[in-house]
């Protein structure tokens, strides 16, 4: 299988990052933090539905791939929403209520909000965002639980199934022309004119606070994935996007490690690699176009400005690939012997690993050799049920009816 990615290899990018790492120990505390983490994990972990989501180890690809130990972190199991963005926007949206509240003179946690102890003030609360589907959705859940209102925008690339997959939850939902961006400014500027409040999983300027909570929610997959593996990775491949995931995942690992930290990798669409170009620049870069992708949760032509200042010297090189090698790479986790559910854009980074173990190059700069272990965040499952069904050939159900 892993053959068939070879043909790929010409139409990928890297950058090597190298000359820009910085080793030393973790100094964004302000934005992310192992506190941080502590207190998203005591109101996360109290949510109904909570469970730890299965890690699991691709032996016989490590195998053919030469390297030591491969793990793939899945988050199709994360509560009802199949993705780990579960984790994020409603516990963004829970901190927002518990301020408003605190502001209030009242004290509150989230399982207040659960038992709907305050319906009759946060009943008066909208919150709102734009989003390609995930973080969309986990919002509106949040809304929906929590107690609030919810209006979510969406662009003209995202699906109808993932439209009808977040007003499920009770948001009112507002499709506009343009791409994923244009739908961050005009959520923006709808919020500001009717006083909704933005629950954005981006940070731009003068907009950092509630992205530090979504991002923070992220770490609870990161902390679950190192104590399931017991070890140290010595490499993790991450999905680019905006960037949250990532320094998330950066954050807790380098604060956890300091200047023994693993290497971070990251892999973007060919199409929006706004992260490979920021690096290539030296700074915050937009990608304009359509950002039209497979990967439809990595359809992002701008930077997170808090997720790029942990990133930029962590991370060690940015690597675009095609939309080709994902569906790919869907099919063969589903042919495992216990066959994985993963979305479009939770095997970017698994996609982009198998590619490079065809450019010695590509394997030096990323010293990838037959010690390594290496972690992917399987980020989302069939969160487009008709799409995954065409990518793969049948749906998650008769995938995991054959475990």
């Amino acid at each position: 299988m892993i053959n068939n990615f070879k043909k790929y290899l010409e139409q990928t990018e890297l950058f090597d990052n190298t000359k820009n790492l910085r080793v030393e120990e973790y100094k964004h505390q302000d934005i992310l933090s192992l506190e941080g983490f502590e207190k998203a994990s005591k109101e996360i972990t109290s949510w109904d539905g909570f469970e730890q989501t299965p890690l699991v180890s691709l032996d016989d690809l490590a195998k053919q791939t030469g390297v030591s130990k491969l793990y793939y972190k899945n988050e199709h199991y994360r509560f009802s929403l199949k993705s780990f963005k579960a984790l994020g926007g409603a516990y963004a949206v829970a901190n927002l209520l518990i301020n408003k509240l605190k502001e209030q003179g009242i004290e509150a946690n989230s399982k207040d909000l659960l038992s709907g102890k305050y319906k009759d003030i946060t009943s008066k609360i909208t919150v709102s965002c734009a989003t390609d589907g995930n973080h969309g959705k986990s919002v509106a859940w949040g809304a929906s639980i929590f107690g609030c209102n919810c209006e979510i925008f969406i662009h003209s690339h995202v699906s109808v199934t993932r439209e009808k997959e977040i007003a499920k939850y009770g948001a009112i939902m507002h499709r506009i022309e343009g791409n994923y961006d244009d739908s961050v400014h005009e959520a923006s500027r709808v919020a500001n004119e009717k006083g909704f409040f933005t629950v954005s999983d981006t940070s731009y300027e003068g907009y950092t606070e509630v992205p530090k909570d979504v991002m923070q929610g992220y770490t609870i997959m990161v902390d679950e994935a190192l104590r399931q593996m017991g070890e140290k990775p010595t490499h993790v491949f991450l999905q680019g996007g905006v960037g949250g995931m990532a320094a998330a995942v950066v954050s807790f690992i380098h604060e956890t490690y300091g200047e023994n930290s693993p290497i971070f990798v990251m892999i973007e669409p060919t199409n929006a690699d706004c992260l490979l170009q920021s690096a290539r620049n030296g700074e915050p870069t937009v990608v304009h176009g359509d950002l039209d992708t497979v990967m439809a949760g990595l359809s992002c032509g701008e930077v997170s400005l808090l997720a790029w200042k942990i990133l930029e010297h962590t991370t060690k090189a940015f690597f675009s690939i095609p939309d080709e090698p994902i569906a790919e790479t869907m099919k063969y986790l589903a042919s495992l012997p216990n066959p994985v559910v993963a979305g479009e854009s939770a095997v970017a980074g698994l996609a982009g690993f198998m590619i490079t173990q065809f450019d010695e190059e590509y394997r030096k700069i990323l010293q990838l050799d037959e010690n390594s272990k290496v972690l992917f965040l399987g980020t989302e499952g069939d969160t487009d049920e008709q799409i995954y069904t065409e990518l793969v050939g049948k749906s998650s159900q008769e995938v995991l009816s054959k475990a």
